[in-house]
């Protein structure tokens, strides 16, 4: 039991009223308009319902024309077995007090001192009382709320009814503590592609990190092989060296026996020269000469046609002619003593007028003489040509070979001097190569040991060229990575290793929600099929069917309790508004609730005009069937009822209210 007195002041219809309570079945019965549904109401006040807080404001609970009310619920403390209820109040009774006022202002009393809603919470969870349960504290109307509730908040509800609320929270608990870990894990999984990207830039970084130092590694071996490469090079120059002096003196012994060759051979030609220059100077005065001849020839010709020409014209006899110019040497005459004797005739025959015929046929004669004669010299002339143009040309050839040997000569000496100033050349770059060698055998000694390569210096210095520029672009490239490499890969194998962790706490959880869903299945389905055989068996008294099974049961969130009823032999259907009419949903609900009751873990529960719509027989059976679903129990149930019921069971404590002159009396029926 839970209330032993409520007591009413100023509250709603009731001036001053004590209502004792008992235990089992308190029935409060009267008229409409009596106050009846007040007692609940006022208990509920007491309680902290907040049903009672929604729909009006509190102070309208007040007595009318009154400042201030106050409900109070005597509460029982007694002794159960070897403990109270609430063990840190050693009372047998606990007064609970509600008190509202006018301007609003409300607050809860424990033993007549202030407290809070929290605390009033705390007290009635001792005694197990939920008073938000729809099922626990049931006003008017609320059968029809509970109808038309979801499947999902019945199954609420009902949970809440029995205690199994203990089942969904763990696995409610279980889901969230599920939810976290995935939370969790996503988190981790982020915070890993994070880390992962993170590293995988480090990573890039290290291996530059890396690749530079094996870059710096090959420069210094590449600075070894170049100090190395410079001593071979110098090696192999100074060898080139020593060579070409070698063949520079052999080109110098060639050239001096190519000089005396030369000059062996000039001297042979200036002599013949000299004797070709002597022989085309004695054939050039013959030429002379025969040209000489040649011409006084031709005059003496022309002259002598050109006087046998006029001669034709002419009366002069020949013969006279003849005689002033017929002396002389009949002979081979020369020219010049024919040009003679013929300018002397031509005078004479000017002189005279006339020309004699012997004269003229001598002139033929002398011309035809001096033809023969100019063919001869022209023969002669033809020969000395010919001698003169083969000595010219023997001539020219021979200046032609003493100007190349002259050419050579000068070449030679060019060369020979070149020759010799390369030597003394070769040398100073020998002396200057071995002090250069010495010098580089020193600086790559430092280096290291020798290093035998095929590689040219130039080929050595473009790869270090190369690498240094490859060293210059990984400036940005510090100590520092190494650290910050090896810093986020221990973050990332932390991280897999939480990720592991979170996956192994993840799948005991997986394991523990099914083991609670499983456990919270079976014990609503054990429930469930209790109150639904119980309920079949209620109904049957009414000449109904029904039963209660549980819908979805593989979501939690989504399951619900799904009530079937059937009446007058009809198909089983799911309760509600409008299936069903008001006695039918009366009977079905009040049927679930009884059928509930044996599970039901609060002291205390209370329904109001559960009875309105029922027809005379179905409301005594519900009342018969509710006295013994209590019988036995420690259980204390309110009911209201504006009926008369007529119960079997004497041990029912009825409560009647009537209302005279506006104000509610109360009275016991023994």
């Amino acid at each position: 039991m839970l209330i032993r007195e409520v007591i009413l002041e100023n509250f709603m219809s009731y001036e001053y009223a004590r209502i004792p309570f008992r235990s089992g079945v308190n029935v409060i019965c009267g008229p409409n308009g009596s106050g009846k549904s007040s007692v609940l109401l006022g208990i509920s006040v007491a309680l902290g319902q907040s049903y009672t807080e929604r729909s009006k404001k509190l102070s309208d609970l007040i007595r009318w024309g009154k400042d201030m009310a106050r409900v109070t619920l005597v509460l029982d403390n007694s002794r159960r077995g070897r403990r109270r209820p609430v063990p840190r109040i050693k009372k047998d009774t606990i007064f609970l007090s509600r008190v509202l006022r006018r301007d609003g202002k409300y607050w809860f009393e424990i033993d007549g001192r202030a407290v809070s809603k929290n605390d009033v919470r705390r007290i009635l969870s001792c005694f197990g009382v939920d008073p938000e349960n729809l099922l626990i504290i049931m006003h008017q109307g609320m059968a029809e709320e509970f109808i038309i509730l979801p499947p999902q908040e019945k199954l609420r509800v009902v949970e809440a009814a029995v205690g199994l609320e203990s089942y969904r929270r763990n696995v409610l608990d279980a889901r969230r503590k599920l939810n976290r870990i995935f939370s969790q894990e996503e988190s981790i999984n982020k915070l890993m592609e994070s880390a992962k990207q993170t590293l995988n830039y480090w990573r890039e970084q290290y291996d530059r990190y890396q690749e530079k130092k094996q870059l710096i590694l090959k420069r210094q071996f590449l600075e070894r092989e170049l100090a190395w490469a410079e001593v071979s090079s110098i090696e192999a120059e100074i060898s080139k060296v020593k060579g070409d002096i070698g063949r520079l003196k052999s080109d110098l012994e060639e050239i001096d026996s190519r000089r005396a060759s030369y000059r062996e051979r000039l001297e042979r030609l200036r002599d013949e020269l000299a004797r070709l220059d002597l022989e085309w100077r004695r054939l050039l005065e013959d030429r002379l000469r025969l040209e000489g001849e040649r011409a006084r020839n031709e005059l003496a010709i022309s002259l002598i046609e050109e006087f046998i020409s006029n001669l034709n014209s002419s009366t002069t006899s020949s013969s006279e002619v003849y005689g002033v110019n017929g002396q002389g040497d009949p002979d081979e005459p020369s020219g010049m003593d024919i040009l003679k004797v013929l300018f002397e005739g031509l005078r004479g025959i000017a002189a005279s007028g006339y020309v004699a015929a012997d004269t003229l046929e001598s002139l033929r004669e002398r011309s035809n003489t001096l033809r023969s004669r100019l063919s001869r010299l022209h023969a002669r002339i033809s020969d000395v040509e010919d001698r003169m143009d083969g000595t010219l040309s023997r001539l020219r050839m021979l200046g032609d070979e003493v100007l190349d040997c002259r050419v050579e000569l000068a070449l030679l000496e060019h060369r020979r001097r070149n020759v010799m100033d390369e030597i003394l050349e070769k040398e100073k770059l020998l002396k200057s190569l071995m002090g250069d060698l010495t010098s580089a055998r020193g600086r790559a000694e430092g280096k290291g040991l020798r290093v035998a390569t095929v590689r040219s210096v130039r080929e050595i210095l473009d790869e270090i060229r190369v690498t240094d520029g490859k060293i210059a672009a990984m400036a940005d490239v510090s100590e520092d990575i190494e650290r910050m490499y090896e810093s986020y890969s221990r973050l990332y194998l932390e991280l897999e290793e939480k990720a592991r962790a979170v996956a192994e706490n993840k799948e005991r959880t997986l394991r523990e929600v099914k083991a609670r869903m499983e456990s919270w299945r079976r014990v609503i389905g054990d429930l469930l099929e209790h109150v639904s055989s119980e309920y079949q068996r209620i109904l049957s008294y009414a000449n109904a069917s029904g039963s209660v099974r549980l819908i979805n049961e593989d979501d939690i969130e989504s399951a619900g309790v799904e009530i079937l009823v059937g009446f007058k032999g009809a198909d089983e259907t799911p309760l509600n508004a409008y299936t069903h009419s008001g006695g039918e949903r009366s009977t079905a609900t009040m049927a679930f609730l009884l059928a509930l009751q044996r599970h039901v873990k609060s002291p205390f529960r209370a329904v109001d005009e559960y009875d309105v719509h029922m027809d005379p027989k179905n409301r005594e059976v519900i009342a018969n069937i509710l006295i013994s679903s209590l019988r036995g129990s420690d259980a204390q149930y309110l009911v209201i009822t504006p009926n008369q019921i007529f119960f079997e069971d004497s041990d029912i404590h009825i409560i009647t209210v009537q209302n005279v002159e506006g104000s509610s009396m109360v009275r016991e029926v023994v």
